[in-house]
């Protein structure tokens, strides 16, 4: 893991930027500088990102999935690559659209530090500055309408089957990187009772570990996955 990292609610946390579009990434530059943010490296194709990823080791990354030279998942391989790389590198990944694949991906070394947003989110600046705050800080940021469609695919999956209605709500409001404090305010409910259900979601997920941060990301792993 990425050692003596900086707060991530101060400023001056370092960015590496990744967007093919040139006015999006001038646009996200002045955005993120706005907010605190150092920017070391923006770059619009793959390879020069994975070198600016492994050359700076930034305290997080914005990247976008499709990228020159092949405008697939170029974006999304040079990160992975970096973190293979970098053990622990935190990434926020933007997509145009829904791919379960991309966050299975992301989450799969159960460590952490990963974020995937649609890009319109963007758009909304503080809940855009919040999940990349939140990745750096070591934690996860997956976007609403990711998470919706993820769980009407696999509500029926097993072991997710196995949790209750109000289990499932907190399971996507953890997958979207909401602390038990957030969840407690998001549905209504008091801190101990989020706690109650977090406890019963990782034990029917067979999911035993020490690390809080670990079983979280476990959780949200369990969740994208389904049946795998």
């Amino acid at each position: 893991m990425i050692q003596d990292k900086p707060d991530a609610r101060a400023g001056n946390l370092r960015l590496v930027l990744a967007e093919d579009l040139a006015l999006l990434r001038d646009g996200l530059v002045r955005l993120l500088q706005a907010h605190g943010f150092e920017i070391v490296a923006a770059v619009d194709n793959g390879p020069e990102l994975l070198k600016a990823l492994v050359e700076h080791k930034p305290d997080v990354a914005v990247v976008d999935v499709r990228l020159p030279p092949t405008f697939t998942d170029e974006g999304l391989q040079a990160a992975l690559e970096a973190r293979r790389r970098v053990p622990g590198l935190p990434i926020l990944v933007l997509s145009q659209y829904v791919e379960q694949l991309y966050a299975r991906e992301l989450l799969a070394d159960g460590t952490g530090a990963v974020g995937y947003l649609l890009k319109d989110r963007v758009f909304d600046t503080n809940e855009f500055v919040d999940a990349v705050r939140r990745v750096a800080a070591g934690g996860t940021a997956m976007d609403p309408e990711v998470i919706s469609k993820l769980l009407a695919r696999n509500v029926r999956d097993r072991p997710l089957a196995q949790l209750t209605a109000r289990e499932r709500e907190v399971l996507e409001l953890m997958a979207e990187g909401c602390s038990n404090a957030a969840i407690s305010a998001r549905l209504f409910v008091s801190e101990g009772a989020v706690s109650k259900h977090t406890t019963n979601i990782f034990a029917k997920l067979s999911i035993d570990t020490s690390d809080e941060t670990n079983r979280r990301v476990l959780a949200v792993l369990a969740y994208l996955n389904g049946t795998d």
